[in-house]
């Protein structure tokens, strides 16, 4: 009798989950109750508010132009992995198990707009070197840390912070931290870039889980939508983007602080936009 009972006891606990781990694995629906103006109608240009980003990104923020995205080659392209969670991101979460050990190997991560496909290795492998391709969602491995899933992602082509223009480069690692708590999820990302920040820059980004949901195909053909000379891509030389005054003008901010800088992502900062405010 005792024997049956340990061993009953030994099968229940090999079940068990390891210690304080939450699955994240599930459709999710995005909530915008956090940055809605900037990520669904999009960011307003010359708005670099908050970012503590260095002179480099400005100079490429100054000279981007919306026109841009007009081009064959830039329409379907996909947000990058860590900014492709801030759009029209309908969520898929599914886990790879492996049949004989029955240990996760991998999450995989599905993305509704323009339907990007991650995958995030959990079985202990090392990073590429440095040498390696660079990809739309890098290459991410994790690791518990209690209940919290910590990805690291690596080989990340040059991207965007913000869709005004705002660059990430693709010297840049993404360190996320992915929370469960219940039928909430909640995604911590944090963005070193040596090239573009002088400080780590910090999102969050939350959802709710939609067994009902259903992410439809997201099928992209690129069409010439506006006639150009060959060779044209959109832009503006630096100093001759007229349209970087508009924003500061629209909010009565000064236009030092519509420049960003990791200055003005501290409260601190209120204080010396005040007097120009007045």
């Amino acid at each position: 009798m005792r024997f049956r009972l340990l061993v009953g006891l030994a099968t229940v606990m090999l079940t068990l989950p390891a210690f304080a781990q939450v699955d994240p694995s599930g459709e999710w629906a995005p909530r915008f109750h956090e940055d809605q103006p900037e990520r669904i109608p999009g960011p307003e240009i010359g708005d670099y508010l908050g970012l503590p980003i260095n002179d480099a990104a400005r100079l490429r923020a100054d000279s981007w132009d919306a026109s841009l995205l007009t081009l064959p080659e830039h329409q379907c392209k996909p947000h990058p992995a860590d900014y492709s969670p801030r759009g029209p991101a309908n969520l898929r979460i599914t886990k790879e198990v492996d049949k004989e050990s029955q240990e996760i190997i991998a999450f995989h991560t599905h993305i509704s707009w323009q339907a990007p496909e991650r995958t995030i290795w959990m079985d202990g492998r090392e990073h590429p070197p440095d040498y390696a391709a660079h990809t739309w969602q890098g290459f991410s491995t994790g690791k518990w840390e209690g209940d919290t899933l910590t990805v690291t992602t690596t080989h990340l082509k040059a991207g965007w912070i913000r869709r005004n223009g705002v660059p990430r480069s693709d010297r840049a690692t993404l360190t996320e931290h992915w929370i469960r708590h219940g039928d909430y999820l909640t995604l911590i990302s944090i963005i070193n870039d040596p090239v573009y920040l002088t400080e780590p820059f910090i999102r969050t980004t939350n959802w709710i889980l939609d067994p009902r949901q259903q992410i439809t195909p997201y099928p992209c053909d690129a069409v010439v939508e506006i006639e150009r000379p060959k060779g044209t891509v959109p832009h503006h030389l630096p100093g001759t983007n007229k349209f970087l005054s508009e924003f500061p003008k629209k909010y009565g901010i000064p236009e030092t602080a519509a420049r960003g800088g990791a200055e003005t992502t501290y409260p601190e900062y209120q204080t010396k936009m005040r007097p120009a405010a007045k």
